[in-house]
C-alpha cells in the first residue's frame, strides 16, 4: 500500500511528465515563444520549475543543489527563470531541469513527511516548514505550471490535453471542435448577466 509521501511523490512525478510531453516535437523557436502579454513559453516553464524544484527541495532542507547555475541568485534579473537565453540551449534546461528533480526525488526519499525546513524567501511567520507541506506546495505548483503550458502549446499547434496516452478531452472529429468553440462565442454574447 502506499505511504501518504508516496502518493505525493507520484503526483509531482505526474506532473512533470505532464509538463515535459508539451515540449515534445516542438521547434527550439516555438519551446521560446512568448504567446501571451506576461511573455510565458514553454522552455521557461521548464526553466522556472527546475529552479523551483532545485531550491525548494534544495536549500529549504539544507540540501542545496550542487553546481547550480549562477542565474538562480540573481536577483538584479527580474523573471531571469522564465526565459531561456540565447545562449542556453534546449538540452542545457532539460538537463537542468531533470538534475533538479533527481535532487529533489533524492530529499523526497531521504526525508520523512515532518522533516523541518525553512523557506528563507516566505514571511517570517510562514517560514518553517515540512517535506509533506512543500511537497504539496510543489505539487499545486507543477500542476499549475503544467496548465499554463498546456495552454501554451495549444497556441502553438493545436496539441491539447493531459498526455499522450490520457487526454482528457472528449473523443469527437476534428471539425466538432470550430463548431463548440462558435457555440461558446454565441453564449459569450448573447450572456445578460
Amino acid at each position: 500500500m502506499e505511504t501518504a509521501k508516496d502518493v505525493l511523490h507520484r503526483y509531482l512525478r505526474t506532473a512533470r511528465e505532464a509538463l515535459l510531453w508539451k515540449l515534445d516535437g516542438l521547434s527550439p523557436y516555438d519551446l521560446r515563444r512568448p504567446l501571451v502579454p506576461t511573455g510565458t513559453n514553454l522552455l521557461g516553464l521548464v526553466k522556472h520549475l527546475a529552479a523551483i524544484e532545485s531550491g525548494y527541495f534544495g536549500e529549504v532542507f539544507g540540501r542545496p543543489l550542487a553546481d547550480a547555475p549562477a542565474w538562480m541568485d540573481d536577483e538584479d534579473e527580474p523573471n531571469i527563470d522564465m526565459y531561456a537565453t540565447a545562449d542556453e540551449s534546449v538540452a542545457e534546461i532539460l538537463a537542468l531541469y531533470r538534475r533538479a528533480c533527481d535532487h529533489a526525488d533524492a530529499t523526497i526519499d531521504a526525508l520523512s513527511l515532518d522533516a523541518p525546513g525553512a523557506v528563507p524567501w516566505w514571511p517570517p511567520e510562514r517560514r518553517r516548514v515540512t517535506l509533506q507541506q512543500i511537497l504539496v506546495h510543489m505539487v499545486a505548483e507543477t500542476n499549475r505550471h503544467a496548465g499554463h503550458a498546456d495552454l501554451v502549446r495549444e497556441l502553438i499547434d493545436g496539441a491539447a490535453g493531459w498526455r499522450p496516452s490520457a487526454g482528457n478531452l472528449p473523443d469527437v472529429a476534428a471539425d466538432w471542435w470550430p463548431r463548440y468553440v462558435e457555440n461558446l462565442e454565441r453564449i459569450a454574447r448573447e450572456a445578460t448577466d
